[in-house]
């Protein structure tokens, strides 16, 4: 059967999501899990390839096994085989060609950022710190043009090789919370940082260095350059990906 994991991590003690030679990954920490588990190698498919030090509460991996237990409990045998920095928060069984990066979906990111005099320690692994006044309305004005089907070249790193790089942004939500700012951004997919060099650009606007506009300007010019930089890792979380009538 081919089952699908919902997996939540810190991601700040591990190189990014995917495989490397030389580095611990969160998918390595899984297969080595369900290795353990079935004494078998295993290979999960994952849904995002999140970065070193980004964190999420739903990224999404399937795999496939024979085996009598049932779906919904290898959740709890491979948590108790995970380091506790990685939870599996639920585990079901899905059609035999669900492919979590090719089925349509929704995602949910969001981006925090702690504006204060000083860092708080206690949050200084989940957001990004910036001490300076920001304008959370300016922020708010420049993400209604982000909203919607638009090429956004402008807001993935350079180089990216996905020569198709027309997205559609159903929201970007913005709100401050004494001195956190969160920015919530749900979409049906995203290119290579492009979470990350919204959340910039739209600093960069709260803080007074570009104009809401210049928003609409980076979209149209299609050229990295107009946006702005790209945000550090770990202000930023994979809330949820959405599949349909597979959650």
């Amino acid at each position: 059967m081919r089952v699908m994991l919902r997996v939540a991590y810190d991601g700040t003690a591990y190189s990014g999501w995917q495989l490397q030679p030389n580095a611990v990954t969160i998918e390595q920490r899984l297969n080595e899990a369900l290795e353990d588990l079935f004494g078998m190698p295993m290979a999960v498919i994952g849904a995002s390839r999140t970065d070193a030090g980004v964190h999420a509460l739903g990224n999404a991996a399937v795999f496939d096994v024979d085996t009598r237990m049932p779906a919904s409990k290898i959740a709890y045998a491979l948590n108790t085989r995970l380091p506790e920095d990685i939870r599996v928060v639920n585990s079901s069984e899905v059609s035999p060609d669900f492919h979590p990066r090719h089925t349509e979906s929704v995602k949910t990111y969001e981006y925090k950022i702690w504006n204060d005099t000083f860092p708080n320690p206690t949050v200084r692994l989940y957001s990004h710190f910036e001490y300076g006044e920001i304008d959370v309305g300016r922020m708010a004005e420049a993400a209604e043009y982000l909203v919607g089907e638009h090429d956004f070249t402008s807001f993935c790193s350079a180089g990216t090789q996905v020569e198709n790089k027309v997205r559609t942004v159903f929201s970007v939500d913005i709100k401050r919370d004494g001195a956190m700012i969160t920015i919530r951004v749900t979409g049906n997919g995203f290119l290579y940082n492009m979470v990350r060099i919204i959340a910039g650009t739209l600093l960069k606007v709260g803080q007074g260095a570009m104009e809401p506009a210049d928003v609409q300007k980076a979209l149209d010019g299609r050229d990295r350059q107009l946006a702005g930089p790209t945000a550090p890792a770990r202000g930023l979380t994979l809330v949820k990906i959405s599949y349909g009538e597979n959650g």
